[in-house]
């Protein structure tokens, strides 16, 4: 038999190219088919939670925005995690204020909605038990997995992820609908250049070589593209600054003009980290270092407040905007179910006492933003009932 050395240095890197997506397959399957967390005989589960109504009442039509290019998508704070606990409760009137929303129209036109709020109980302002705050660095071995064969890109959870023009990810939840960061489209005061003409790229199918054989090139990998209808942004991140407790409403809603064909994902409200499998998350996106890859990453969820998720998955620019899922049992439909649980924020600077530190942030999905999102989605709070 012919020993690999005396092979050409082609077939000897297809060799390796084979047998490293063949060691990947097996640790991506046995990541995610695990059913039941680890140490544990017991099934982790979705927790049954109240979901109040967030519904519209009126909406004006704005001035024409103003389209700035920001020097990064990234979000700036001065308020890390203690900060966030020790900030005031809001108010009934203030919560109006912050799920209010504005929409950019692809024909230009801006409107502002303003919103009520049915169903809510103030006391859910409750803080999770804090845990060490997680510093977003890439510690050592990079813990990044770089999607490219052509069984898993195509297929659900992976097909889910997308990719902006405007650099960012984002993750289908609807058949029209991509939820994504609200900083890849707005910088807090202005819309960033390109959310009017917004497209959404869908990773295609790999090409074939002659011989009828999949093309393991990153860099051929192309995208097809479908144009943004309607973004939809929370009035929390435009309050004339993002640097401050804006980041907790960093999400945003694009409506696609026309119907894609995979499979999205459901949207579900947050379990506190203690509650995930493991404690873990996951998401895939378009990391910027990695050009033509889906990245997928798994880490332990650390440091939470109500509204945020700090954890130590690895990440680069360009994974800003990606769904963060879990996949947990559904008691009442009795089967697993893979739910978005947050939007990864991205890299957030806080100045901790004159010492800058760089964390990885999710938003969380509480029940006030589930709502939100959902109405959006189906345009009813009625089958917006279930979290």
């Amino acid at each position: 038999m012919e020993s690999v050395i005396s092979q050409s240095p082609a077939r000897v890197n297809r060799c390796f190219t084979f047998m490293a997506s063949t060691v990947q397959a097996v640790l991506l399957s046995l990541l995610l088919v695990s059913r039941i967390t680890p140490g544990s005989s017991q099934k982790p589960l979705w927790p049954q939670q109240h979901v109040p109504v967030v519904w519209p009442q009126q909406t004006e039509e704005l001035a024409a925005p103003h389209f700035l290019h920001p020097a990064q998508l990234q979000v700036t704070s001065s308020c890390g995690p203690e900060c966030h606990r020790r900030a005031p409760t809001p108010s009934y009137r203030d919560l109006r204020h912050f799920l209010s929303y504005e929409t950019l129209h692809s024909s230009g036109q801006l409107t502002e909605t303003a919103v009520d709020i049915y169903g809510f109980d103030p006391n859910a302002f409750k803080t999770p038990a804090g845990r060490s705050r997680a510093k977003r660095q890439i510690f050592g071995h990079d813990s990044r997995f770089s999607i490219v064969g052509h069984d898993f890109l195509l297929n659900y959870p992976f097909s889910a992820a997308v990719k902006l023009s405007t650099g960012c990810s984002g993750t289908l939840v609807g058949d029209r609908h991509v939820l994504t960061a609200a900083h890849c489209v707005h910088d807090g005061k202005n819309y960033v250049k390109g959310a009017q003409k917004l497209r959404v790229g869908f990773l295609k199918a790999q090409q074939k070589d002659s011989l009828g054989r999949n093309d393991t090139n990153a860099a051929k990998m192309k995208f097809q593209w479908i144009r943004v209808k309607r973004t939809h942004v929370p009035k929390g991140w435009i309050k004339g600054n993002a640097n401050d407790i804006g980041m907790d409403y960093d999400y945003s809603l694009l409506e696609l003009k026309k119907a894609h064909k995979r499979r999205h994902m459901k949207l579900g409200i947050s379990p506190s980290a203690k509650q995930l499998p493991g404690k873990r998350v996951q998401f895939s996106g378009f990391d910027n270092d990695r050009p033509g890859h889906l990245v997928y990453r798994f880490c332990q969820a650390g440091d939470e407040t109500y509204d945020l998720l700090y954890q130590r998955c690895d990440a680069q620019p360009g994974a800003s905007g990606s769904g963060v899922y879990a996949r947990m049992w559904n008691r009442r439909r009795r089967r697993w179910e893979r739910k978005v649980i947050g939007i990864f924020s991205g890299h957030q600077w806080v100045d901790l006492g004159g010492a800058p530190q760089e964390f990885n942030v999710a938003v969380r999905i509480t029940p006030l933003k589930y709502a939100q999102i959902c109405y959006w989605i189906k345009g009813n709070y009625v089958d917006c009932r279930e979290g």
